[in-house]
């Protein structure tokens, strides 16, 4: 055995060096060399009785002992491991090299240099080239992270940058464009490392487009799916359409949408799934007004007996973003917009929120508690639901919802169908 593996083996003999050497390996990154005092606390009989050994002192009846860089340099040349530095001690006991704090920077910054200029080569002549300094910014290099980690994280966020679909004029799932980008289907699932890099990579290119998105605290999923829609990425389900019936189309291009005119043309409802609307740009419905409901079975029945192909839609229970999305763009649009929906706590709740969210005129369409009268049914609504209520705010929708509480049955719109027809006749 070899003086080196000697002295090591003495060292590993007692864990009180453990303590030593690893307070000593802190030092030296804040000095960059070995210096300072280690404070050694709870210390067991048989480590005093090593330290006494060790620095030829007294410390029985001690729990704590302070050991000095200068005590150490002094017992370890009074040894027979007077041979040894206490830098080569350190890289031996631990494996590495102690490196200083502001050497340890130098390091990480040449590295970073090295994977930029590695980058420019490999991104040349692609939309994330000129941000790759951002890039390299915006996903710092730790202190503990490893170097070769660091760079396929960059490489990942690069590619997806640049296989964004909107640049290809597209639309996509994220399963199928995690698959396209990494082969795996669940690579940007949320609460994932690939998530959270695409989540980074959509923002930076909105702000690189100049595409703000404000938070919205009524409905707060909607900045983030609104942001993927924006780069083509559909994070919803395919679940996620709305159903119109005579509301017509204006694209980007200024151009009117050619199959939602048809569909007005036959006075027929359809299907919209979110994928369809991108590219949309204007609302544009007879009389400016929409009329929205709540339930497939109302909206139908409506749309049965539309003989002046008037404007309605359908939000099929909670708001998914197709709905909020034809929202803004009526918003945008200047649409006027009425929306009655169920008399229970969801049903009253998704009524505020789309009136809060609205940008436009907005009316509660049928919400009164004549109304609910009307419709009411024998439908227990049990204490908890109830208890949903007190999130009613709304001065018009407050009376309605102070009723139902006491009463403590559901209102369903199905029973209004009629009153809704001949509303509308009136209003436009």
């Amino acid at each position: 055995m070899d003086k080196e593996n000697q002295c090591l083996e003495y060292f590993h003999g007692n864990p009180v060096w453990e303590k030593v050497f690893r307070g000593f390996w802190h030092k030296y990154y804040s000095y960059g060399r070995f210096s300072g005092t280690v404070k050694l606390n709870h210390l067991t009989m048989p480590e005093i009785e090593e330290l006494e050994g060790f620095f030829g002192k007294n410390y029985h009846g001690q729990k704590s002992v302070s050991v000095s860089s200068e005590r150490f340099c002094k017992a370890l040349s009074e040894s027979c491991y007077s041979f040894i530095t206490p830098e080569r001690l350190l890289e031996l006991y631990f494996g590495n090299k102690p490196v200083g704090k502001s050497e340890q920077e130098e390091k990480k910054q040449k590295q970073v240099g090295e994977v930029l200029e590695m980058l420019q080569i490999q991104y040349e002549n692609t939309p994330m080239y000129d941000w790759l300094e951002t890039l390299t910014k915006r996903f710092r290099l730790s202190e503990k992270e490893d170097i070769d980690h660091w760079k396929r994280k960059l490489a990942l966020a690069a590619d997806i940058y640049n296989g964004l679909p909107y640049r290809c004029g597209r639309t996509r799932y994220l399963a199928v464009f995690a698959t396209e980008i990494t082969g795996d289907p669940h690579a940007f699932d949320a609460g994932s490392e690939g998530g959270k890099i695409l989540q980074e990579m959509v923002e930076l290119d909105l702000e690189n487009r100049g595409i703000v998105l404000e938070e919205n605290k009524i409905f707060p999923a909607y900045k983030r799916q609104k942001g993927f829609l924006h780069v083509g990425i559909l994070i919803d389900e395919v679940s996620n359409y709305v159903m119109l019936a005579g509301v017509n189309i204006r694209k980007v291009n200024g151009e009117i949408h050619a199959g939602m005119h048809g569909f007005c043309m036959e006075q027929d409802m359809v299907q919209i799934p979110l994928a369809s609307m991108v590219g949309w740009k204007e609302i544009i419905c007879p009389q400016n007004k929409l009329f929205i409901v709540e339930n497939p079975s109302v909206f139908a029945m409506l749309c049965e007996n539309n003989p002046e192909n008037y404007a309605f839609m359908c939000m099929n229970g909670q708001p998914r973003l197709a709905g909020l999305n034809v929202l803004e763009l009526c918003g945008v649009s200047g649409v006027e917009v009425y929306y009655a929906g169920d008399f229970d706590p969801e049903g009253l709740l998704i009524a505020q929120k789309l009136h809060n969210f609205y940008s436009g005129a907005f009316h509660y369409w049928h919400l009164t508690v004549e109304d609910y009268m009307e419709c009411r049914s024998n439908r227990q609504i049990s204490t908890k639901r109830l208890k949903a209520l007190d999130k009613i705010v709304d001065p018009v929708l407050q009376s309605v919802a102070v009723r139902v509480k006491k009463l403590q049955t559901a209102g369903y719109q199905e029973g209004l169908v009629k009153r809704y027809q001949e509303d509308i006749l009136q209003l436009c």
